[in-house]
């Protein structure tokens, strides 16, 4: 092998030797995901608060594209449409109320709060699983105070597993310690990347699309996480139409953590 030739290899090496150490650098359910390296990137899209209206979840289900729905427990339509999004294909989890740090908001029926003892935290999640079928993980709905508590969500996330069910930390606050927690516990976890709507605008939930399949470009995957608005919807309709997306997949939940 002449010197041109041997150079020549060996920086085809180190690229390639650094293309997958940032691809394996992102938190995830798994350090090792070599499936990463044969497929295009991923984007996962979890709607969360799913459970108080038909319509609104029947407008995501109409855009044609793998999507995982957060049902929100015992509400007037929580079991109804976790049966249905199943049978439609789609990945459904529990979005488990926890607790806020502010305490005017109110996370809702079954939620968990700080102080909560494991025998509490333990009935409650039973009941919440109950009233969602076929969920297969949890994430959390709001939670800031909550998942910063290292004793409850240390109990919570211990049981989740023990239902073998997956967690994603929906970081609700930058100091939570959910997925952290999740990954010392070894449970399939991993993290959101991107709240498409925190702003109802349509053009900033572009932006926020555009974001997330950047990142999913740099690390292999993207998890975005959006809420059962019609401006959301009409963002991600436009998005999937408007632009091309033959370089990504849109995929469920299930398909990045279990790949």
């Amino acid at each position: 092998m002449d010197r041109r030739s041997f150079l020549t290899k060996s920086a085809l090496l180190m690229a390639g030797y650094f293309l997958n150490a940032g691809l394996f650098s992102v938190g995830h359910a798994s350090e090792e995901l070599p499936g990463y390296l044969l497929s295009k990137p991923r984007i996962a899209l979890i709607i969360d608060d799913i459970g108080n209206s038909l319509t609104q979840a029947h407008r995501f289900l109409r855009l044609n594209i793998p999507i995982t729905f957060s049902v929100l427990p015992r509400l007037r339509y929580s079991y109804l449409l976790a049966k249905e999004i199943q049978k439609d294909g789609h990945d459904v989890m529990l979005h488990q109320p926890m607790e806020p740090y502010n305490a005017h908001l109110d996370p809702g029926p079954g939620a968990l709060y700080v102080g909560d003892e494991a025998m509490t935290i333990g009935r409650i999640i039973d009941d919440n699983v109950s009233d969602v079928p076929y969920a297969i993980g949890v994430n959390n709905h709001m939670g800031s105070r909550f998942t910063e508590c290292t004793s409850e969500i240390t109990d919570t996330l211990r049981i989740i597993k023990e239902k073998e069910l997956f967690f994603i930390d929906s970081l609700t606050s930058n100091h939570s310690k959910a997925y952290r927690t999740a990954r010392r516990l070894n449970m399939t976890a991993a993290r959101r990347n991107v709240f498409l709507d925190n702003s109802r605008d349509e053009s900033t939930i572009m932006l926020q699309l555009h974001r997330l399949k950047q990142c999913a470009r740099e690390h292999g995957y993207a998890i975005g996480i959006g809420h059962p608005y019609g401006v959301t919807t009409r963002a991600i309709g436009d998005f999937i139409n408007r632009f091309d997306h033959s370089d990504i997949s849109f995929v469920h939940i299930s398909d990045i953590l279990y790949s």
